[in-house]
């Protein structure tokens, strides 16, 4: 069977032809959906006519998965007040006795209720009592053995900053392996500085291409600036308008200074901008203005 025939028919198997029936269920290929067989061994056989469009259908499908726009950044919303967390990791709060992510605005309400009306103060999420380092390690560490990825890659930027690299790879990649975006972006980070790791380009990317997938707007920045750097201008315009439309600073401005250069359109440009202040005027609210006057 050809290639071509084979990228059509997929009621049959690549290799036989047999068609799939009640009896007999077709498995397609698992890097592309270009074929179907009906065994292992028709899919060895067909392994070597099919390869070259095997890879570049592989290709194109990891390509629409990662210029896909993600619905949020990876921070998602705030779990209390259900608007879009800030990109800015100083505008929330990682609550450790639950290792869950709150925006800065949810916290200080939180914390003035408690203040008026002279109460315990607890977690905002949670209502665990307020506790010691301690404790909220062995918090964390339950939450690990929960398969918790969140709490993985706190312990592993804990790790990171006692300088045990070895421990931190350990937790960010089981995070990973969970789907943690953040977790993909770190690990990147130690395969580029070769912390724990040696420095390998192809995980590094491979890592960063994951986190941006999964909305992580610093690690599609950087792909960005890698394609422009490398000479791939429209997968770099890509990336910057797919961060610019998370609320990403440096995507819009980069984007800007290729208007500039004539680099993209105005229309472009434009759209981008629109997109931009849509998704940072989304993560404001009173509570969160009134945190930043508060300095929380």
């Amino acid at each position: 069977m050809s290639e071509d025939t084979a990228a059509v028919d997929i009621s049959s198997c690549a290799t036989c032809g047999i068609a799939e029936v009640d009896e007999l269920k077709l498995t397609e290929c698992t890097d592309c959906d270009l074929v179907k067989y009906c065994s292992d061994a028709c899919r060895r056989d067909h392994k070597s006519h099919h390869l070259r469009a095997c890879k570049k259908r592989s290709a194109e499908l990891h390509d629409e998965l990662l210029f896909k726009q993600p619905e949020s950044s990876h921070f998602s919303d705030c779990p209390i007040c259900m608007l879009p967390l800030p990109l800015e990791k100083e505008k929330s709060t990682m609550l450790h006795c639950c290792s869950t992510i709150i925006c800065n605005g949810c916290y200080h309400a939180n914390y003035m209720r408690e203040e008026e009306g002279r109460l315990r103060h607890t977690c905002p999420f949670c209502r665990q009592p307020a506790s010691t380092d301690e404790e909220f390690k062995k918090q964390r560490m339950k939450r690990i053995e929960l398969n918790n990825p969140v709490a993985m890659t706190c312990e592993g930027l804990i790790q990171y900053q006692k300088g045990d690299y070895s421990s931190a790879f350990g937790y960010y990649t089981k995070a990973a392996e969970l789907g943690d975006a953040e977790a993909h972006y770190q690990l990147a980070g130690l395969y580029r500085v070769r912390h724990g790791v040696e420095k390998d380009r192809g995980k590094e990317m491979y890592h960063l291409k994951e986190a941006a997938i999964g909305g992580h707007p610093t690690a599609r920045f950087n792909l960005g600036i890698w394609n422009a750097l490398h000479g791939n201008t429209e997968r770099a315009v890509k990336h910057f308008i797919i961060g610019a439309n998370l609320g990403d600073d440096d995507s819009i401005k980069s984007l800007m200074g290729m208007f500039k250069r004539g680099k993209v359109s105005k229309d472009v440009l434009a759209a981008a901008l629109r997109a931009h202040h849509a998704a940072v005027d989304a993560t404001k609210s009173p509570q969160r203005e009134a945190a930043k006057i508060a300095r929380i």
